[in-house]
């Protein structure tokens, strides 16, 4: 390379130096700086809780994970509460509070369990490469938390943190929450009614890529029902279809008449039929027993329908039942729905908050930051809070296989993505 080269790249580099010292308050810097230097004892942090399993119906397994970041919490200056849900055969939430008048009232949004149950063969965190970790429920969502916690460590550790209002809100039972919701999320509820903003730190979609609205989800389930008997006879007067035929002619409809629209998905995700049947919800399994010379009795399927407005959910709802009373002959069938987890739609004020995230995001020279498309992301605990306050998740670690017995947690990007959150946090605490 030539000595003007070397000049010209010297010169350039100089002038990238001192833009990003214009863009960055010398306090901003301070932040960013206890987040390098916390970074180690992040991924630590991360592997200490991602190896203990948290799985939803663990709840032994949950309250420990929820003990660990209580204890974080207490350490940097949050007053901590458990908020037991043995009443909807839960574990419990664990919130962490600060409480203040400056600034906006932030709610920092995660949840301490993971699909993955004590039965499950994936447990452990393991490193696959320098940068990429199998680590079950690291991505979603013990990883989110954690840059959540450090970034709150990193503003604690400046003194930023004192006179602010800030309520962490670790849910334990996010994967399937418990029945009612007036119980499960009353306190989730109670505290967006209390604060100005919601962050939610569930699994990024991309480095450059924030989530302004999500979809909300609820639960089907069909059952139907016919005349048990010898199979030569089906299909005559006395025996009819059958349970079974009934269920194909329903799913079939609901494949053809219902989907289509933009943002509605429905999937039936588990079907069972036969002349005797042991359904455990509950447990999302079962047991059937049935010939193939015997007409079918019973059938069930149960699924899920992900929307991205309640008019839109209704209107499917709508057009499910009506499909379900043309029965077949000699069968009956009847279809029941879940609320689960509410749509968080699209709002202006969600959009500004994507735009001040978008503003730090150039200001540490990472990039732009986009909005995700609603379509691609399930279900999350900020909808329940979405008509309360101004919204946006997707601010947890990157990975993939969520979900999966091969998930996985990109650790070289949790330093980044912390000093992010950092630097945002701080800002919404001085307006």
């Amino acid at each position: 390379m030539s000595s003007f080269k070397k000049y010209v790249g010297l010169f350039l580099f100089l002038i990238m130096c001192t833009s990003y010292a214009q863009k960055l308050s010398r306090i901003e810097k301070k932040i960013i700086n206890s987040v390098a230097l916390n970074n180690t004892e992040a991924i630590d942090f991360l592997k200490k809780v991602v190896n203990v399993n948290s799985g939803t119906m663990n709840h032994k397994g949950v309250k420990q994970v929820g003990d660990i970041f209580a204890t974080a919490f207490k350490e940097i200056g949050f007053d901590t509460t458990w908020y037991d849900m043995s009443m909807v055969n839960r574990s419990g939430h664990l919130f962490a509070e600060t409480k203040g008048t400056k600034g906006k009232r932030l709610l920092l949004i995660g949840h301490l369990d993971t699909v993955f149950e004590e039965d499950s063969p994936f447990q452990i965190f393991k490193m696959v490469n320098d940068s990429i970790a199998h680590a079950p429920g690291g991505n979603d969502m013990k990883g989110g938390n954690v840059i959540l916690l450090y970034a709150l460590k990193a503003l604690s550790d400046n003194g930023l943190l004192k006179n602010a209002q800030v309520i962490a809100a670790f849910t334990g039972d996010e994967e399937a929450t418990g029945k009612p919701l007036s119980i499960s999320r009353k306190d989730l509820i109670d505290a967006a009614k209390r604060s100005d903003i919601a962050l939610g730190f569930e699994t990024s979609t991309g480095f450059n890529y924030a989530t302004v609205a999500r979809r909300g989800s609820s639960d089907w389930k069909v059952e139907t029902t016919g005349v048990r008997a010898h199979s030569s006879g089906i299909f005559n007067d006395r025996v009819g279809a059958g349970a079974i035929f009934e269920m194909s002619r329903i799913l079939h409809e609901f494949y053809e008449n219902v989907r289509g629209e933009q943002f509605l998905t429905f999937n039936p995700g588990i079907v069972l039929g036969g002349t005797q049947m042991d359904y455990q919800q509950q447990l999302s399994k079962g047991n059937v027993f049935g010939k193939s010379n015997v007409v079918s009795q019973t059938a069930v399927v149960y699924g899920g329908l992900r929307f991205i407005s309640e008019a839109q959910k209704e209107k499917a709802r709508a057009k499910m039942r009506e499909i379900v009373q043309h029965n077949l002959p000699k069968t009956s069938a009847k279809v029941t729905f879940i609320d689960s987890y509410p749509a968080m739609g699209p709002s202006k004020g969600n959009n500004e908050l994507l735009k001040q995230l978008n503003e730090v995001s150039l200001d540490l020279k990472q990039g732009a930051v986009e909005a995700y498309d609603p379509g691609r992301r399930g279900a999350a605990d900020i909808s329940f809070v979405a008509q309360y306050v101004d919204c946006l998740d997707g601010l947890g670690t990157m990975g993939n296989g969520a979900h999966t017995p091969k998930e996985t947690v990109n650790l070289n990007t949790i330093e980044d993505l912390t000093k992010r959150t950092a630097i945002l946090l701080y800002r919404l605490i001085q307006e």
